[in-house]
C-alpha cells in the first residue's frame, strides 16, 4: 500500500496512543512519520528516566491515497483525518520531508503554536528553506516552526 507518490496526511488521535497507531499503521504497510524528542522525567519518588515523547502530540503523519483512507481511518486511536468535513488537508512534502531529513540532526522540542511575530528563512542546514518565528530564549534564540494544518510547532535551537 505504500504509494510514495500520494499526499502526506496528519492523522488526529487519541492522546499517549502515537506509538501504537504509526507501528500499526506501518504493519498495514502504510508510510507513516512520527517525530520524536527525546526529554528526562523526574518522578515523585525523585528516580528519572529518559523519555521518547511526540514532537506533536495526538498527531501521527501519513502517506496514502485516496483510496485507502477507510483503511488508516479504521485503526483503533485514530479520530480523524484533519481536514474540513468534506475533505482532508494534504501537507505540503516538502515540510514533512525536511523534518524528516533534520530530525536526527535537531535539538528540537514542542512549542506552543504562535500566529503571530518576526518571520524567518532558515537558509542552511538541515531545515534550510522552511520558515519560522525567531524568537530569545533563556540559551539564546530559537525558531519556532509551524505546521499550520495541525496548528502545531515546535522550537529548535540556531
Amino acid at each position: 500500500m505504500a504509494d510514495t507518490t500520494a499526499p502526506w496526511f496528519a492523522l488526529y488521535t487519541t492522546p499517549r496512543r502515537e506509538k501504537r497507531i504509526a507501528a500499526q499503521l506501518q504493519q498495514n504497510r502504510f508510510e507513516t512519520f512520527l517525530p520524536v524528542y527525546r526529554t528526562v522525567y523526574l518522578w515523585k519518588n525523585r528516580t528519572r528516566a529518559a523519555l521518547d515523547l511526540p514532537l506533536f502530540p495526538c498527531y501521527v503523519f501519513v502517506r496514502t491515497a485516496q483510496e485507502h483512507r477507510g483503511s488508516v481511518l479504521s485503526v483503533p486511536g485514530v479520530l480523524s483525518l484533519v481536514g474540513s468535513r468534506r475533505e482532508a488537508w494534504p501537507l505540503p512534502d516538502f515540510e514533512i520531508e525536511k523534518l524528516r531529513a533534520g530530525m536526527g540532526q535537531l535539538n528540537a522540542e514542542p512549542h506552543p503554536y504562535l500566529a503571530t511575530g518576526d518571520r524567518a528563512r532558515i537558509r542552511s542546514g538541515p531545515l534550510s528553506g522552511m520558515e519560522g518565528v525567531l524568537i530569545q530564549g533563556k540559551n539564546g534564540p530559537w525558531v519556532v516552526l509551524t505546521i499550520e494544518a495541525i496548528k502545531r510547532s515546535i522550537s529548535i535551537k540556531v
